[in-house]
């Protein structure tokens, strides 16, 4: 048996697709609007830090 018919036996199935796609898609938007607005010299900082010993 394929995994899809395990899927087709959970009531509700489409209602997990739609909730884990609002999730990240919030996440996704949420780290966009926190890249754009943040500071830039901590920006510079971050993408130094594997370089400071």
């Amino acid at each position: 048996m394929k995994f899809i018919h395990y899927l087709e036996k959970i009531s509700a199935v489409s209602a997990y697709g739609i909730a884990s796609f609002v999730i990240f898609g919030s996440f996704f938007i949420i780290m966009l609007i926190w890249a754009l607005k943040a500071d830039k010299k901590m920006i510079d900082e971050i993408k130094n830090i594997p370089l400071n010993l």
